[in-house]
């Protein structure tokens, strides 16, 4: 059973930086195509893609509204990715998951490409 476990969230005021961590144990894949994704909900609206990373490949993708402030990297000895947020903004307030998969919908975008899902962290960005 693999468990993922978020840390690093936090309150910062608008324009600063934050980095958030998913750790996670259990068998871990060795497919081509596993994956490792952030999404983030927001009180009262559904959960949105933020960003993932394949973990042979290195390749990642964002969602438009982070794109160039948010990166997203991996530590394969230490089975973590992490997110890191810069020029954070008051909409970017969400609680933030990780999860993990394998690439089988037609985008990394996709939810139903992740199997397992972390309980989430808070970031609250004050304006």
């Amino acid at each position: 059973q693999v468990r993922l476990v978020e840390s690093g969230g936090g309150l910062v005021q608008a324009g600063g930086s934050l980095r958030v961590s998913c750790a996670a144990s259990g068998p871990t894949s060795t497919s081509i195509n596993y994956l490792r994704g952030w999404f983030r909900q927001a009180p009262g609206k559904e959960r949105e893609f933020v960003a993932a990373i394949r973990w042979i490949t290195l390749s990642t993708t964002y969602a438009d509204s982070v794109k160039g402030r948010f990166t997203i990297s991996r530590d394969n000895a230490k089975n973590t990715v992490y997110l890191q947020m810069n020029g954070l903004k008051p909409e970017d307030t969400a609680v933030y998951f990780c999860a993990a998969g394998v690439i089988r919908r037609a985008t990394w975008r996709d939810p139903l490409n992740y199997d397992y899902w972390g309980q989430g962290t808070q970031v609250t960005v004050s304006s």
